[in-house]
């Protein structure tokens, strides 16, 4: 064998040994340095809150630096464009909600698909928002108020914090599935629009239910109906509104995802530490007092959860008259 011969299997063996050794060694040794999570809305709302404090519990448990770095931007575009194009090795992750991924593409361009780019790991809780209507108007319950509204075509209105999202879009497919007609007030925010329904400058509001929990026995606010397929632990009392109008299930999911093409050992790592966290029982009792409904999904289920949430959204969308990018 020449010398030119030998090296050159030697490089070859050598190449080889590392390729073999170094990805499945930077995997199961992931973390090692800082982690990114990148959270799609701005500090101290509901989402900004859970990212933190599985942040907080992910640094704990691998003895890394797990840091926020809130990015908020209309649809999440700037978070998710921004994970979407990092490298898929665990250390730039993101925390948003599933509308971030499922609605988003419908109602504005992105130079990327966010369901091809980035893969749902597991989510820490999945939030409620809650049908508020004004209590004046007497509607105890669902069907009242949609016998009222009917009665009333045109003559009520709604809040809705933005345009383009849950507060805009659910309460649409709800009026075409139920044959009502309410007409759109738009707010600037969340706390303006429930200052509205307070007011009495609005009817009809569809929003967090960690907000308007709070105002679940106020003179002037009556809950009707939950937007998540089943009844929340801190109002057992307060029916579904699919009970009501089969078919209207709106919730949202707020959980990790990461770059497609992160091995599998980081997600599931990921996955293990954030399902184990949130089983705690003083983190799961601080989530439901929040009126989330507490997560840790399995993979099967985040499948399961980003399909009914397409399925909605795009429901959402073509009852609202937008059409689907």
């Amino acid at each position: 064998m020449t010398v030119r011969n030998a090296i050159a299997g030697f490089a070859l063996a050598a190449a080889a040994a590392a390729a073999a050794l170094t990805s499945p060694a930077k995997a199961a040794d992931w973390p090692t340095r800082t982690v990114t999570i990148v959270v799609t809305m701005g500090a101290g709302g509901n989402t900004d809150l859970l990212a933190r404090l599985a942040a907080d519990h992910l640094s704990q448990k691998f003895g890394q630096s797990f840091v926020v770095e809130n990015k908020p931007s209309a649809g999440g575009a700037a978070a998710t464009t921004q994970v979407a194009n990092a490298a898929p090795d665990g250390y730039t992750i993101l925390f948003s909600p599933s509308s971030a991924v499922n609605l988003a593409p419908l109602v504005q361009k992105l130079s990327f698909d966010p369901q091809q780019k980035l893969t749902p790991v597991t989510n820490v809780a999945t939030g409620a928002q809650f049908i508020a209507v004004k209590r004046s108007l007497g509607a105890t319950n669902l069907t009242e108020f949609i016998a009222y509204a009917k009665a009333n075509p045109g003559k009520l209105n709604f809040a809705a914090a933005g345009t383009n999202n849950l507060s805009h879009l659910a309460p649409l497919l709800f009026f075409k599935l139920t044959g009502t007609e309410l007409v759109m007030v738009p707010s600037r925010s969340e706390p303006q629009a429930v200052s509205d329904l307070i007011a009495g400058n609005v009817d009809f509001y569809f929003g967090n239910a960690s907000i308007l929990l709070q105002y679940k026995d106020h003179p002037a606010i009556k809950l009707l109906a939950v937007g998540t397929a089943e009844r929340i632990a801190p109002a057992m009392d307060i029916p579904s509104a699919s009970e009501t109008v089969p078919g209207f299930v709106f919730s949202s999911w707020n959980g990790f995802l990461v770059p497609t093409g992160t091995p599998d050992d980081i997600v599931d790592k990921l996955r293990t530490e954030i399902t184990a966290m949130v089983q705690k029982p003083e983190v799961a009792a601080r989530l439901s007092s929040l009126g989330v409904l507490v997560g840790g999904q399995t993979k099967a289920q985040v499948e399961a959860t980003f399909k009914t949430d397409r399925e909605g959204f795009l429901a959402a969308v073509k009852a609202a008259g937008v059409t689907p990018q």
